[in-house]
């Protein structure tokens, strides 16, 4: 949601892809939300909430004495998350549709938290600024995002090398920042919070695991256009119809463990009042 539009898309296949992720990275996105302190009976607004996932774990820490509000520009992905607060009976978690980068509460709110959102903006640190004014005085504002620089195969395969380059040069191309996560901690202290606190936790997907096809696999096929739009590689070359299990194949050869993405996580503390 860059003034380039989020690069991924929103169709179908991509919506399937992001609950793939989503469940990924879940254990340690739970972590970073704890550790960050969101509490009983908060008011938590979840922005860039996609399908929803950030915004029902807010939830569960919140418990039905608390509320969520997730926004996104998504309808598509929005009514999915409705769904699925309402399947869930979980009353206390709603969605909006919204721009993250203008959105207005009519009241502060307790925590601000935000998963791979700043990730796609052109000026992160206005974004988190501009929402000190949707944060109570002492609220939180808490940060998840991907450090994509982090990741690898061991040993070395030309095959990953060869695809996290086409990936950050793709993502770079269209706007995005493939390793904020590294930069969030500086991010949130130039927006004005302060106690600023920061880690990150980095999976590894062991060899033979299909997971890690499906994983690389379907960033590539989103991020195609892009990919093929740039310049970086023709759709010949990346051979999209057995890229996943060419991944896979070629970690099991080589008995290689695939590094993901870190999850990063960084949270601080709007001003107190005067």
């Amino acid at each position: 949601m860059s003034e380039q539009g989020y690069v991924l898309g929103n169709d179908p296949v991509e919506l399937e892809r992001l609950d793939r992720q989503a469940a990924n990275i879940e254990r340690p996105s739970r972590m970073i939300l704890q550790a960050a302190g969101i509490g009983r009976a908060e008011r938590v607004l979840d922005l860039g909430t996609g399908l929803g996932h950030v915004a029902r774990m807010a939830g569960e820490l919140v418990g039905p004495q608390g509320a969520v509000v997730g926004v996104d520009e998504s309808a598509d992905a929005l009514a999915v998350a409705r769904g699925r607060a309402e399947a869930a009976g979980e009353q206390h978690v709603s969605f909006v549709a919204g721009d993250v980068r203008t959105v207005r509460a009519p009241e502060p709110f307790d925590v601000i938290t935000g998963r791979l959102i700043l990730f796609h903006l052109a000026d992160p640190v206005a974004i988190v600024r501009h929402h000190r004014g949707n944060v109570r005085a002492n609220g939180k504002f808490v940060a998840i995002d991907f450090d994509i620089g982090t990741c690898r195969a061991e040993p070395s395969l030309p095959i990953i090398e060869q695809i996290f380059e086409w990936v950050m040069r793709a993502f770079a191309a269209a706007g995005a920042s493939p390793r904020i996560g590294a930069r969030l901690g500086p991010i949130l202290r130039q927006a004005g919070l302060q106690e600023v606190t920061t880690f990150g936790v980095q999976g590894y997907i062991q060899p033979g695991d299909p997971a890690a096809g499906h994983l690389l696999g379907g960033v590539v096929r989103s991020l195609a256009g892009a990919i093929v739009a740039h310049g970086i590689a023709t759709h010949e070359q990346l051979g999209l119809d057995t890229l996943a299990v060419r991944i896979s194949d070629a970690l099991a050869r080589a008995d290689a463990v695939l590094l993901t993405p870190t999850v990063v996580g960084a949270w601080g503390r709007s001003p107190a009042a005067d």
